[in-house]
């Protein structure tokens, strides 16, 4: 896009579904959230604007020394997280340059930086949804999954029903700790007509905020875009062939999900149940035939 003053323009500047306002939640709509690593610039201004909007706590401003990566992974206080990806891998069509391997010998040095902003994947099935006595974990208008931390008894049983390790309960001496929290999409905002934070101060557009069915259109048309253009490893990560049954919060990635932390297969572990319970019923019935077989010839 190119503005009135001739100035290229990332993405679709106020035109983007990042910067309207919408209607959304008033029409039913499923929304989604589109993560594109490609166009990501690691600025963290995604995870500033999530804790600053939601009031969520500071996670302690530890320095790990292991990168510039310091919030670590999704957590309680943190409900966006930057990941530094860095790989040994070529980057597209990048070229790469000779390099001394100490033995009078040269080699090839591939190297590649990726940014991804992870985020709570909002499940189309939802095991933390499942899991939760209280109901205080209930499905939106918009698709996504929202905790009321009001209802919340702290219980745990979602963090241990997530696939993906997103939700977690938050330790004292933190405000309404012991409590589980999660992002919430925004859906404060949301109600009122607003993108959510982290979408609409992303400068590049890697996050990209909007209905759900046009997300995955404008995905697929982006992955056909890199794979030209020499990006031979881009694919989607939105596991819609498992328990999940796809994600409300989806990524594109370069190469395996893995490296990026996150399962090439999740799976909601109430599927599990059923041969929980028959295996259970089998037990049961073993140790009643035991029982009377004992009686009978005692």
């Amino acid at each position: 896009m190119v503005s009135k003053f001739n100035i290229p323009v990332i993405g679709e500047g106020t035109q983007s579904t990042n910067q309207r306002r919408h209607s959304y939640v008033d029409e039913g709509a499923t929304v989604g959230f589109f993560t594109d690593p490609t166009v990501c610039i690691g600025c963290k201004a995604c995870e500033v604007a999530c804790k600053e909007w939601n009031d969520v706590p500071d996670d302690g401003y530890v320095w790990t020394g292991n990168s510039y990566d310091n919030t670590g992974h999704l957590g309680a206080s943190t409900w966006r997280h930057v990941l530094f990806l860095e790989q040994d891998l070529q980057k597209g069509n990048q070229i790469t340059g000779p390099v001394s391997l100490g033995n009078g010998d040269e080699g090839e040095d591939p190297f590649r930086w990726v940014f991804l902003s992870d985020v709570c994947k909002h499940c189309e099935e939802a095991g933390c949804l499942e899991a939760c006595p209280t109901g205080s974990i209930v499905r939106t208008e918009v698709g996504s999954v929202l905790v009321q931390d009001d209802v919340c008894n702290g219980c745990g049983y979602c963090v241990v029903n997530c696939p993906f390790g997103v939700i977690d309960r938050r330790p004292k001496p933190l405000p309404n700790a012991g409590g589980a929290f999660k992002c919430t999409f925004c859906y404060d905002r949301q109600k009122s007509g607003l993108t959510p934070a982290c979408a609409k101060v992303c400068p590049t557009e890697s996050i990209v905020f909007g209905r759900l069915d046009d997300l995955r259109a404008q995905a697929n048309e982006r992955v056909r875009q890199l794979r030209e253009s020499g990006y031979t490893d881009a694919q989607l990560y939105d596991p819609q062939d498992t328990s999940v049954g796809g994600l409300h919060a989806f990524f594109l990635l370069l190469g395996e999900p893995e490296p990026y932390g996150l399962p090439p297969k999740p799976e909601v572990p109430t599927i599990y149940l059923k041969s929980s319970w028959l295996a259970a019923a089998a037990t049961a019935v073993g140790a009643i035939a035991t029982v009377a077989f004992a009686f009978a010839f005692a």
